[in-house]
């Protein structure tokens, strides 16, 4: 008899065929590790539930003039302040054109190439689908500064409960999204309805737009072939993302007053919301891949489970992609549709920290780190708002489950006799495998298994998958399980 430990290194691998993640994680929910361990990530609360009747896309915290922390949240067609206690304050500007709830594709005038199809025919649905409609939204100071994609105008408000948000006064129209850099200047991205420009107002001026001698206002048009997306504070410059590349932008003083270097390129944004900052540079999703800016440059980053993400991805509404960082852990989440949903219903997360990809289901469309509030703090597509990494409640129990691990030399059926469990609290966890002969071979379930020390249990195979349950409500933790095996023959 001899004693097996299995050793499944941190992070899930799903990327090709399920032989290809042997002795890999592949598969869980509500999980993250710490330092090897196994563990739930933190539960979420309730804090208002129904803030919007669409799904908000697009969400800032700050803190106001009167020392109180404030949150902003957009939909397709309203834009809400909350409070500290969560009392909802409707700010929807006056002037707000509403935008659209979902991804349409554009079948209409400008949808297709010039001279394709018969006129006055609708054009197949085979284009590119028009975003959705999200919101960038920053603070200038201690007011709110707001922008729709739909909508293209810059608003500013000033936490007057009385009053909306306005128009700001001479800032362009048609804009993509907007940008407070460090140097407080405001950068109206894709500006005027053209793609490639950015036009920022005066140092300290958000009414002065237009520049002159005695101004440090400006405009410059990214040499691109993408759409201007969005923009990130990053350390010493801002980094502005396209639909194709990456550019930065660095303060330089006047006459030129920034200077622009493409940093990146084949590394475009996937949607408008799919990006953010962290200390040393940023994280995003793109079209096929994912990327990341380390201060100086761009580079692909290499993902264990990219087949997972991008073969199950909903590319219709992909626009409804959104990132969200949680620093506490070092993670930055990515939610988004998957091939059978309309709206976002998975989320893929890299460990920064750690360096390992995790995946599972849960439905959110915008959030924001601690920082202003103690805990991150997301919202549901139904406009329901939570406080994350609280407790340990989750709307399902918490699970991982692992690829094909061989119980010996590939050759010879192993016999099971015995599991010999590491946990911190014993009897949090239950363990289920699921044996086979063969890669391709029916595979045969065992368990679940109550844990003790030992477990008695009796099956047999060429290898199995381990799959872990976890406790829904409790912070539990699970180490190096091993299992007691004897050579039974061959087959």
């Amino acid at each position: 008899m001899a004693l097996l430990a299995l050793e499944v290194p941190a992070g899930i691998y799903n990327h090709g065929t399920e032989l290809d993640s042997s002795g890999r994680w592949r598969d869980g929910n509500f999980i993250r590790w710490q330092n090897g361990s196994v563990r739930p990530i933190g539960g979420w609360i309730l804090r208002k539930s129904s803030v919007s009747t669409s799904a908000p896309r697009g969400m800032t915290a700050y803190t106001d003039q009167f020392d109180e922390p404030r949150i902003a949240v957009g939909t397709h067609n309203k834009l809400y302040s909350l409070n500290q206690g969560s009392a909802i304050t409707d700010i929807t500007p006056a002037s707000l054109t509403a935008g659209i709830v979902d991804a349409q594709v554009n079948e209409g005038f400008g949808g297709s190439s010039f001279g394709m199809g018969v006129f006055g025919t609708p054009r197949n649905t085979t284009g590119v689908p028009e975003q959705v409609t999200t919101w960038s939204l920053d603070n200038f100071g201690q007011y709110l500064i707001a922008c729709s994609s739909s909508d293209g105008k810059i608003y500013q408000w000033q936490n007057d409960l009385a009053a909306n948000a306005v128009q700001l006064a001479n800032a362009p129209v048609d804009n993509n999204a907007i940008l407070v850099t460090d140097e407080r200047f405001i950068f109206a991205l894709g500006a005027g309805g053209n793609p490639q420009k950015i036009v920022w107002c005066d140092r300290e001026g958000i009414t002065t737009w237009s520049p002159a001698t005695t101004n440090q206002a400006g405009d410059i048009e990214l040499q691109t072939t993408g759409e201007i997306m969005t923009g990130l504070r990053v350390k010493d410059r801002a980094l502005i993302l396209t639909t194709r590349d990456a550019h930065s932008a660095t303060y330089a003083g006047p006459p030129f007053v920034y200077s622009f270097d493409r940093i990146g390129t084949a590394c475009g944004l996937v949607s408008r919301q799919a990006a953010v900052a962290v200390s040393d540079g940023a994280f995003w999703m793109g079209t096929a891949g994912f990327f990341q800016y380390d201060g100086s440059s761009v580079k692909e980053m290499s993902c264990e489970v990219l087949d997972y993400v991008f073969t199950d991805l909903n590319n219709a509404q992909r626009s409804k992609v959104c990132a969200i960082h949680n620093a506490q852990f070092g993670e930055v989440w990515w939610f988004y549709p998957s091939a059978s949903s309309v709206e976002n219903d998975r989320y893929v997360v890299y460990d920064y920290k750690e360096g390992h990809w995790n995946i599972g289901n849960l439905s959110r469309t915008t959030g924001i780190d601690s920082g202003i509030f103690r805990s991150p703090l997301w919202f549901a597509a139904d406009g329901d708002f939570y406080t994350h990494e609280f407790g340990y409640n989750h709307d399902s129990a918490p699970y991982l489950e692992s690829g094909p691990i061989s119980l010996g030399n590939g050759d010879s059926i192993m016999k099971v006799n015995e599991i010999i469990p590491d946990e911190e609290t014993q009897g949090e966890c239950s363990l289920t495998f699921k044996s086979r002969f063969y890669p391709n071979g029916t595979e045969t379930n065992h368990g679940p298994f109550s844990l003790s020390n030992p477990t008695g249990a009796r099956f047999q195979g060429r290898q199995v998958r381990m799959r872990i349950n976890g406790s829904e409500v409790n912070n539990w933790r699970t180490g190096k399980m091993r299992l007691n095996v004897v050579e039974g023959g061959k087959r």
